[in-house]
């Protein structure tokens, strides 16, 4: 079971029909380090943790702006000097879009591991 997949195909969907706010569960730690990159990018309102008993609910605030949101698998390798390549491979156009990654520094977008000189695994990617 991949949270992250799931959470990020709640999202599309929930955006895809309308809807204004969706319920994304289970919850993990690593869907709330995107989600909170999402945020600080625009592509969500804000979100909050539920504790449910058992793994956690995730309430989002959806602002619209997501036309697609998917997870990279398998999760490959992203070396500082190759991010041109993969943001032709997965994002529509130049400067449309983020690439989300796992870095030694922690998950952050492709602008900032760009910013911090280093590279790592790509997870997902947002436009």
């Amino acid at each position: 079971m991949d949270t992250l997949a799931n959470g990020l195909i709640t999202m599309k969907n929930a955006e895809a029909i309308g809807k204004k706010e969706c319920v994304v569960k289970p919850a993990s730690r690593l869907l709330g380090e995107v989600l909170k990159i999402m945020q600080g990018e625009g592509y969500i309102g804000d979100f909050e943790f539920q504790d449910d008993g058992k793994s956690g609910i995730f309430k989002i605030k959806l602002v619209g702006r997501i036309n697609d949101c998917r997870v990279v698998k398998p999760r490959y390798p992203v070396a500082k000097s190759e991010f041109a390549n993969w943001e032709k491979r997965f994002l529509p156009s130049k400067d449309l879009g983020i690439l989300i990654l796992s870095t030694p520094k922690g998950v952050m977008s492709n602008k900032g591991a760009k910013s911090s000189n280093t590279g790592g695994r790509l997870l997902a990617y947002v436009y």
